[in-house]
This record gives C-alpha cells, structure tokens and sequence, in this order.
C-alpha cells in the first residue's frame, strides 16, 4: 500500500477516534444516573432504564470500536496495515474503505462467517 493511501487511511482512523472520545466525552457529562422520586410513574421509570441500559450497550460497543482502532493505528505504525492476519495476503482497498479497522480479508471473513453460521445451526 502507498504513502498516499496510509496518510489517508490514518486520517480516517483518527477523525473516527476523535469523534468516539467526544460522544463518550458527552455521555459522561450527562450522566447515566437518576433518581426514580422524579418520575411520574412506572412506566417512566421503565422507559428511562430501557434507554439507560441501550447507552450503556452503544458505549460497549464504542469502546470496542475505539480498542479497534487504536490497533490500527498501531498497524500502520509498524506497516502491517492492511495484511489479513489469516493468509497474510493483502486486503483489498475497497475492503478497507468499507471497514478501515478490518483485519481479514474478504474471503477469510466469508469463511469466518460460515463457520459461524454453522456453530447457530
């Protein structure tokens, strides 16, 4: 892979992990905590529990994509960045501006999938 597209690619990445640390930034500000005295009834009070517990599920899942691409990161640093980590052939270019923070290529993944598949069946 070339310069250009490196350049490119760690740009991404870092506007990506810039804007996570922002939303995470704002979610702590609002807090995840409060006080069931201020709620009109039950229903209220389920409703607010639901949605705690869907921010608490979308930060998870925000960590994990910034864990993600942290090591991405760290991959172009030590120019492995776009290498399956199964065949250790090349990801695609196309691959990699779908899903920057992949690391297997289409077909591993394809394979990955239907193994997978297999386990739920």
């Amino acid at each position: 892979m070339n310069k250009k597209d490196l350049g490119r690619f760690r740009k991404l990445l870092e506007e990506r992990k810039q804007a996570l640390l922002a939303a995470v930034s704002t979610t702590k500000e609002q807090g995840l905590g409060f006080n069931s005295e201020d709620l009109a009834d039950e229903i209220d009070l389920a409703t607010t529990e639901a949605d705690q517990s869907m921010n608490l599920r979308l930060r998870d899942r925000e960590r994990v994509l910034l864990k993600k691409i942290e090591r991405t990161l760290e991959k172009i640093d030590e120019g492995i960045f776009g290498v399956c980590e199964s065949c250790g052939e090349e990801i695609s270019v196309k691959r990699l501006e779908a899903r920057p923070v992949t690391d297997l290529c289409i077909r591993c993944k394809e394979e990955q999938e239907r193994v997978e598949k297999g386990y739920a069946d």
